[in-house]
């Protein structure tokens, strides 16, 4: 049994139950002879296939007709394909085995930027031993200060495959523009798009076009809405590995580094199917608040974490003061995982 549903500008057409894949490409390739984009989104249950056009309200003239079709339901929020309206199971993007948005909670760990060989091994091999899935490092550094180090480049992303060849982590790490994704496709298994990129609507159109996995930050001063948006321009190009990461926002208050909103976490989890995690080092800027705060992003049903390791944090390059140390690492690994487990989850 193939259960479909279309969606139509502002609406969701819902197929019938029984219907064929056969009947399904027919209500496609009527909607296509009208000028518009079929964008599918495929899940459990259903498949939804998104229409994009002009007019799209007036281009329902014969398509409810169709034998096809049950009925036919408004969307309300302006971020269609991202909405829980368009797919109602949860999204669980997989890499290499790792399954983020499901029962597990991903811990995803390593330093903030590329230093070093030695340095990136060393961290590796102890977040894997602690219990991290995926590794994090950053081989381009978008920094406030032209001055400060901006990472090692294509040097970077090598030393991280060959982290990844050595631990068997997955790596992420950010692509800065449209025009070194390619380069970081090349190496990566997800594509990081930065908090000060999460409004390069080239960037986000541009990963939007790959096969890969795609970290979105949520902006230092976004909103919920824009942050969804931002999310909705990868999906509209095709991709709908995304996975959401909330890393704190501008506030008046200065005792941290930013100010890390949890209450985004249960509203993403009502009005989108993606999965979303917390970057607690990014939005304290200080290790003594990383476990706390990890433990409350967790229990506000947060899919994972994404923490900063350095072996050494106080020659760090960058970011020294929001870095665990490796056995600071294992010890917040240790106490997450009864929480997590109280939780219903496993980590």
């Amino acid at each position: 049994m193939v259960t479909a549903v279309i969606l139509l500008g502002d609406m969701i057409i819902i197929i019938r139950p029984d219907t064929s894949q056969e009947e399904i490409d027919y209500v496609i390739s009527k909607l296509k002879d009208k000028k518009l984009r079929p964008v599918p989104l495929v899940g459990v249950e259903r498949t939804v296939i998104a229409v994009i056009g002009d007019d799209c309200a007036t281009s329902m003239d014969g398509i409810s007709a169709l034998s096809a079709v049950e009925r036919v339901m408004p969307v309300s929020k302006p971020y269609k394909l991202v909405s829980r309206e368009a797919k109602e199971e949860g999204t669980v993007v997989t890499v290499d085995g790792v399954k983020i948005g499901g029962k597990e909670v991903v811990v995803i760990a390593g330093p903030c930027a590329v230093e070093s060989e030695e340095q990136v091994l060393e961290t590796a091999k102890a977040v894997k031993k602690a219990g991290a899935k995926i590794l994090r490092g950053g081989a381009f550094k978008p920094r406030t200060a032209p001055y400060s180090f901006q990472g090692l480049g294509e040097e970077g992303l090598k030393i991280l495959a060959k982290a990844r060849e050595e631990t068997g982590l997955p790596i992420v790490t950010e692509a800065m523009d449209v025009r070194s994704v390619e380069l970081v496709a090349k190496y990566a298994d997800i594509i990081q798009v930065g908090s000060r990129n999460m409004q390069n609507f080239s960037l986000l159109k541009e990963v939007g076009c790959l096969n890969k996995p795609v970290l979105l930050k949520r902006g230092a001063s976004a909103t919920l809405t824009e942050f969804l948006m931002a999310a909705e321009y990868i999906m509209l190009e095709g991709n709908h590995q995304i996975i959401l990461c909330e890393r704190g926002i501008c506030s008046f208050s200065d005792h941290t580094r930013n100010t890390l909103d949890l209450s985004i976490i249960p509203l993403v989890k009502t009005l989108t199917h993606l999965p979303i995690i917390v970057d607690p080092s990014h939005a304290t800027g200080k290790y003594e608040l990383i476990t706390p705060m990890s433990k409350a992003a967790l229990a506000a049903g947060a899919d994972g974490l994404m923490v900063e390791v350095h072996c050494d944090p106080e020659k760090a390059l960058s970011d020294a003061g929001q870095s665990l140390k490796p056995k600071d690492f294992v010890q917040l690994m240790k106490e997450l995982k009864p929480l997590v487990k109280g939780l219903g989850r496993e980590v």
